[in-house]
């Protein structure tokens, strides 16, 4: 549709908005490399990735018990069922403290951060609210109480924590279930559409339609999430305790 992506600011939502589209339909996409420009035709496949992994952590000074680590390198429908079943394996290891490591998670899918926040949490909890431009809310909360409501849980994001990944470390911090260690998170809580420019032209103008709240009601939106204790975020990925 001849939108760009060169500013350096979109995050993989906004260019899956654009790029997504039915199965075995096709797409074309220009990337410039080494100052060269390349066009690509790509044909639309369902995309299976394994977003959710877990390893035991050992143990961590001044910290009792076992750490089990979790990490989610972005949401999808099957988030939340995955990250339960790797929780229960690392409980069966001897996990008695849970981190969960959401470094470099663009977001995904809003339900997916939904849902899997909603594991740690009691019935009846906030958990975001979705407001658009005339103001009507749409709030979403748990309907029932989560698998885990007692195991110390922290949460280890970066300056590339965004959309729904915030929107599940907001909904654990307010909730008062979680602690958030690292920095300041991306700040991305709007939602948008890409509409085409008039028939005939190139282009399409992204258009909010729009915003998540907290359960604080705090607006995410180029805020980001503001964490309860600074640390160190370049650890190796496979190694999250060596940040905390």
């Amino acid at each position: 549709d001849g939108v760009k992506f060169d500013d350096g600011k979109a995050t993989p939502d906004d260019v899956a908005v654009v790029v997504r589209g039915p199965e075995g339909s096709k797409v074309g996409v220009v990337v410039e490399r080494d100052g060269k420009k390349i066009d690509y035709i790509l044909t639309r496949e369902p995309i299976k990735i394994t977003s959710v992994r877990s390893y035991m952590g050992g143990d961590k000074p001044g910290v009792d018990g076992k750490v089990g680590v979790v990490r989610i390198k972005n949401f999808s429908g099957t988030t939340a069922d995955t990250v339960k079943e790797q929780l229960e394996d690392l409980k069966k290891k001897g996990a008695k403290n849970i981190v969960l490591d959401l470094r470099g998670n663009p977001g995904g899918l809003l339900p997916g951060g939904v849902d899997t926040a909603s594991l740690f949490l009691e019935t009846n909890k906030p958990v975001v609210f979705v407001a658009d431009k005339n103001g009507v809310v749409d709030a979403q909360s748990t309907f029932k109480d989560g698998i885990d409501l007692e195991t110390p849980l922290v949460i280890l994001v970066d300056r590339n924590t965004a959309s729904a990944a915030e929107v599940m470390t907001a909904a654990l911090q307010e909730n008062k279930r979680a602690l958030v260690a690292g920095e300041q998170s991306f700040g991305k809580g709007i939602v948008q559409t890409i509409r085409q420019l008039e028939e005939g032209k190139n282009g399409g103008v992204a258009v909010t339609i729009a915003r998540y709240e907290t359960p604080e009601h705090h607006n995410i939106n180029k805020q980001g999430i503001t964490v309860d204790v600074k640390t160190n975020v370049d650890c190796e990925k496979t190694d999250a305790l060596a940040c905390l």
